[in-house]
């Protein structure tokens, strides 16, 4: 499924869509895509919808950020600037936060080759061909997820 996005507010009315659908088995959810395009701002807001009352930043530099919810532990990871060598000192990590109970984000996560789980909600984030005020989220399908996309469509397209 693809949604079109052409501003800020339309970014934060998906990502209240999509936090509103997420529950305390939490959700394993990778993002590739542009830079710049709005991948770290779409968690800002899920996590805002979530009640996350820390400053939402992206780890770029620090790898992993965590935060508290009243929901379930939220794990914040950007590979950007990993090397195959730094990806290999975090695989034990990203193994233990793709268990259910954890809601973990994984940006640029085409940097992790094989070390995503296969069931992983995949979410690409990326500019408009014509237009660079617009971006559209391509929510990719998988056995574990359907449902989910189907709830998520149907909030977005009312």
């Amino acid at each position: 499924m693809k949604i079109k996005v052409a501003s800020l507010n339309e970014t934060k009315k998906l990502a209240q869509a999509f936090a509103s659908l997420i529950n305390e088995k939490g959700m394993f959810i990778t993002l590739t895509g542009d830079i710049g395009a709005g991948k770290t701002q779409f968690i800002r807001y899920i996590l805002e919808c979530l009640n996350v009352k820390d400053k939402v930043t992206s780890p770029s530099f620090v790898i992993l950020n965590e935060y508290k919810s009243s929901l379930c532990p939220i794990y914040h990871f950007d590979l950007y600037r990993l090397e195959e060598k730094g990806l290999k000192s975090i695989v034990s990590e990203l193994r233990e936060y793709s268990k259910e109970g954890n809601l973990t984000f994984i940006e640029w996560a085409e940097f992790a080759h094989d070390e995503i789980p296969n069931d992983a909600f995949k979410i690409n984030v990326y500019y408009d061909e014509d237009d660079v005020d617009i971006r559209w989220f391509e929510f990719i399908e998988n056995n574990n997820n359907k449902r989910f996309i189907e709830e998520l469509s149907k909030k977005v397209t009312k």
